[in-house]
């Protein structure tokens, strides 16, 4: 037991990297993909519909999470997934030289989003075996940091990377296929790594609580099934369900459509701007206007509380689509104020989205908040993929300007269902917490 709590005590060790290795997946799949594609020259009707497709592995993972948690160990689940991942990434690689890549480069990632969706599952959990209650708190910071620490490093340096293979070797497709052979050796480290550095922190299990495998994967599948029945009985649902699905559709479209929009010549609507100039202003800089957003809003909420903050981080949300808007209609733009008007959108996305995560938190409250909350991250994928399949098309057929105008138009749905939620807060149990 003492031998357990030591390495319990060594959460340094093995905390930063497997969070790490959370991230860079998520992203890869999420937002690198996105930018490989379109410098392949790829439509934006077909990226974004196919690209939002991967998706759905994040939004049906609670339904394999009891799997997850009879079967094996939590470390046993994490380790096999990250070597599974470093292989699908090299495969990435292999496929983008060949004619078929799309086809077959798509196919890996989606074996990879189910991978890190898996990942993230065992990952959350072992966290919570791996460390006791104060370690717990203590690195709560810490692996959001490295988790946001992957995203700043696959949206910055390594689109940067890919920018200056494509100028060196003048061929996109190998330089983003050496892009991704980069990225599996990294995985491998890191798998490697977390092999030997995570602690062995639980037993093999073949049940719950002493029953057998096939019992205890009944019983949690019941409580799966019951804490389905409590979550769509609790009141002001139709109201949540609303909130979670369109809060975020103005963000939910620009998101597919802001690396296209940068990446694109002028002739087709769009900045011109190179990889690696991409990777600097939406990869680092959107990127820290995010983080300082979401760290600004967690502040002020913590303070004046989710209903006195849920109407103005709405109209964050909101507003901040006009950047786009002026990029788009305005003739000449320098690289800085580019980079100004990335910041700003990103600052009010990560500032507006406070409200949606705590109103997620407050939502769930209760019996079986844990489930709840997994099933609202469900709808909050819902909300951002059906958006990001339709916003290609759209563009396609507005252009990049009259898209940003549409995306303006939506706004209207975020701030309608932020008003109706804000009125049923005072009946949700942690609203006043928040």
């Amino acid at each position: 037991m003492k031998a357990l709590e030591k390495k319990r005590e060594s959460g340094w060790w093995w905390v930063p990297s497997l969070y790490f290795a959370e991230g860079l997946p998520y992203v890869v799949v999420m937002t690198l993909a996105g930018i490989m594609y379109t410098k392949m020259g790829v439509g934006n009707s077909e990226m974004a519909f196919f690209t939002s497709w991967l998706m759905l592995p994040w939004l049906v993972k609670p339904l394999w999470s009891p799997i997850v948690d009879i079967i094996s160990t939590k470390r046993r689940w994490v380790l096999i997934m990250q070597w599974a991942m470093a292989i699908g990434l090299g495969s990435v690689a292999l496929a983008l030289p060949g004619a078929m890549y799309f086809r077959f480069s798509m196919a890996s990632f989606f074996i990879i989003a189910f991978l890190s969706a898996t990942h993230d599952i065992a990952a959350d959990g072992f966290y919570m075996i791996g460390l006791d209650r104060s370690g717990q708190s203590f690195f709560v910071g810490i692996r959001t940091t490295f988790y946001r620490a992957a995203m700043l490093f696959c949206q910055g340096p390594v689109v940067m990377a890919a920018g200056f293979l494509e100028e060196s070797t003048g061929s996109i497709s190998q330089a983003w296929s050496w892009t991704f052979y980069g990225l599996s050796a990294l995985f491998l480290a890191l798998a490697l790594y977390n092999s030997f550095k995570m602690p062995v922190a639980e037993k093999n299990r073949n049940g719950v609580a002493g029953l057998s495998r096939t019992e205890g994967l009944r019983k949690v599948v019941r409580e799966f099934g019951d804490s389905f029945v409590t979550f769509f009985s609790k009141s002001h649902i139709v109201t949540a369900l609303a909130f979670m699905i369109l809060y975020k559709l103005p963000e939910a479209q620009i998101i597919k459509m802001i690396n296209p929009f940068l990446l694109h010549p002028e002739s087709r609507g769009g900045l011109g701007l190179t990889t690696a100039q991409v990777g600097m202003v939406y990869g680092t800089v959107g990127v820290i206007g995010l983080l300082l957003g979401g760290i600004i809003g967690g502040v002020v909420a913590s303070r004046g509380g989710l209903r006195r903050w849920i109407m103005p981080m709405a109209w964050s949300m909101s507003l901040t689509c006009l950047t786009f808007v002026y990029l788009a209609f305005v003739d000449s733009h320098s690289l800085p104020v580019v980079g100004i008007c990335v910041f700003v959108e990103q600052f009010g996305y990560g500032f507006g989205g406070t409200a949606y995560i705590l109103y997620l938190i407050s939502f769930s409250d209760g019996p079986f908040k844990t489930s709840h909350y997994a099933i609202c991250t469900g709808f909050m994928t819902l909300g951002a993929m059906l958006p990001g399949m339709a916003a290609g098309w759209i563009e396609e057929q507005l252009g990049y300007g009259n898209f940003f105008l549409w995306t303006m138009a939506c706004c209207v749905a975020t701030i309608a269902v932020a008003h109706a939620a804000r009125r049923n807060l005072g009946s949700l149990k942690s609203a006043d917490n928040q």
